[in-house]
């Protein structure tokens, strides 16, 4: 019989028995591995939490007909099956299991490694096949040889310490990981990834899926690897693009592949299943029982603590802050930001130091919100692990990035104002911004080291140049050859004659060629073009 005194769980995909056992001991709980998707929105009323794999989509309809859910617990990593913002604007809480699969990942990793690398499976289907072809399978060995490791997040970590344990030389690509981080752990750090495509033998992935990295490495990367690379992809579908890698495979440049991920799953009909020397499993990373029975204890562990009000660690949508500070803070969030994607973005080279200043009456208030946001506004498609407001701050320790905050409650010109500051390539970078209006509209109010002031935009462009007369008309004259409309711009600059900036907002982006384009005039020292969420 329901204790209707018991706030209620339906665990709608299979989890760990400890995780129901866990669940409980507090609350009541319904199995129900057999409700249809189609019915989830009739079944869910009364629910308080429900509990989900991959297979179930919690859809904005759905969460309209939920009435009393306070908590969604995703069993695993990615939450792209959970209309995020339909829930948090219900107030319901989405929280993940982002760490139960990591040891697997990095294993299976490892696995394929190795496997590709002494054809494994190829001689184990030529075995079983009636054959004894010794000689057809030869491989190569792991020992001193190069292990370039493309994102050194949770994952890439794990990975290049089992790989130092096979005596590989591990080098890793990361700009959000510091030096000092890279030099702890025993790995060269490289500042491009060309030199990683350069001295690498073997190559792992192990990047987040956003626009940025879909087909990361590429026909162009290919071309600037090492004859006879061997490539492993355990992270996403296509950021190895698989035509490039088809014509590597073709023409030898690739000696051999291991693929977990595709870009269209199953692959039925891939023409690269048709290689020998591609090893390929099912998108085995997180299939182990270990990390199955890990992912179910730690949702379980989360939603138990969603619903007796306590600190929710692994949430994505919500961060632990007093209503009175909340009230106060959370029209900046999204500004703060923009401010850390802007500077991550305008950068030259990789930061590894940011100061905050906060100015006007934020200065009263706990700030610490707003540098988590900062953080993962800076981080959020750029490093392997899913960026939230409750892991962003850990995210940067792990890469040895380094925040020193500081308050003023003056703030000349501002009734409040956010500055950010670090170091690059070229010198001190400052940008900066603030809200006005009672809906507090974001401002941008500093970028590269000098004043400007104009309203973000979601496609926008920044331009350091030359202070000379016909500039403005320059970039005009290219971008309406195209077809691109300024929707706003704003110059500034600190004497006549010096440097320059220019930032624009735009009504569609700048494809690479324009911008190469311009980059190509003698006068630009800097181009780049920021999509904003």
């Amino acid at each position: 019989m329901t204790d209707n005194s018991k706030p209620r769980v339906l665990v709608k995909e299979k989890i760990a028995d400890s995780g129901i056992d866990l669940l409980r001991e507090k609350f009541d709980v319904d199995v129900r591995l057999d409700i249809e998707q189609d019915q989830l929105a009739g079944v869910i009323k009364g629910y308080n939490a429900i509990i989900i794999r991959s297979a179930t989509k919690m859809t904005a309809e759905v969460i309209e007909a939920a009435d009393a859910l306070q908590v969604i617990g995703r069993a695993g990593i990615g939450v792209d099956n959970v209309d995020i913002k339909a829930a948090t604007k219900k107030g319901i809480i989405v929280a993940n299991a982002p760490e139960s699969n990591i040891v697997a990942a990095a294993e299976h990793t490892i696995g394929l490694l190795l496997a590709q690398s002494r054809n494994i499976a190829q001689a184990n289907a030529s075995l079983k096949a009636g054959k004894w072809e010794r000689s057809s399978f030869g491989g190569v060995e792991l020992a001193d040889k190069v292990l370039g490791v493309i994102g050194f997040g949770r994952i890439g970590v794990l990975v290049a310490q089992r790989a130092q344990g096979l005596k590989m030389k591990v080098i890793a690509f990361d700009p959000y990981v510091s030096a000092a981080r890279f030099e702890e752990l025993g790995v060269d750090g490289v500042e491009n990834v060309d030199e990683l495509y350069a001295r690498a033998d073997f190559i792992t992935v192990h990047l987040p899926k956003s626009p940025e990295t879909a087909g990361f490495v590429d026909e162009a990367a290919f071309a600037k690897m090492k004859d006879g690379v061997r490539v492993v992809n355990c992270a996403r579908g296509g950021i190895i693009k698989e035509a490039a890698l088809l014509e590597a495979l073709k023409s030898g440049k690739c000696a051999g592949a291991a693929l977990d991920v595709f870009e269209t799953e199953p692959p039925v009909g891939n023409p690269l299943l048709e290689f020998d020397n591609l090893i390929a499993t099912p998108h085995l990373g997180a299939s182990t029982v270990e990390a199955q029975d890990r992912a179910g204890t730690i949702i379980a562990e989360q939603v138990a603590a969603a619903l007796d009000d306590r600190f929710v660690s692994n949430a994505v949508n919500i961060a632990p802050v007093s209503p009175e500070e909340m009230n106060v803070v959370r029209p900046f969030l999204p500004l703060v930001e923009k401010l850390g994607r802007l500077i991550v973005e305008i950068a030259d080279g990789p930061l590894e130091k940011f100061d905050i200043v906060y100015q006007g009456a934020l200065a009263d208030y706990n700030a610490r919100l707003l540098t988590v946001a900062f953080f993962k506004g800076a981080f959020e498609g750029r490093v392997e692990d899913t960026v939230n407001y409750v892991n962003a701050e850990g995210i940067a320790r792990e890469r040895g990035i380094q925040v020193t905050e500081s308050k003023n409650r003056r703030a000349a010109d501002f009734t409040n104002l956010i500055t950010v500051a670090s170091v690059d390539k070229r010198g001190e970078l400052t940008v900066g911004g603030t809200t006005i209006g009672p809906k507090h509209r974001p401002r941008f109010v500093k970028i590269y080291r000098h004043d400007i002031d104009i309203e973000p935009g979601q496609y926008m462009a920044f331009f350091r140049y030359d202070d000379v007369p016909g500039m403005i008309g320059k970039v005009g004259t290219i971008l309406g050859g195209r077809g691109i409309n300024i929707a706003n711009m704003n110059v500034g600059r600190k004497k006549m004659g010096g440097k320059a900036v220019m930032s624009v907002t735009l009504d569609k982006p700048i494809p690479a060629e324009v911008l190469n384009e311009i980059r190509d005039q003698p006068e630009f020292d800097d181009v780049t073009f920021i999509t904003f969420p």
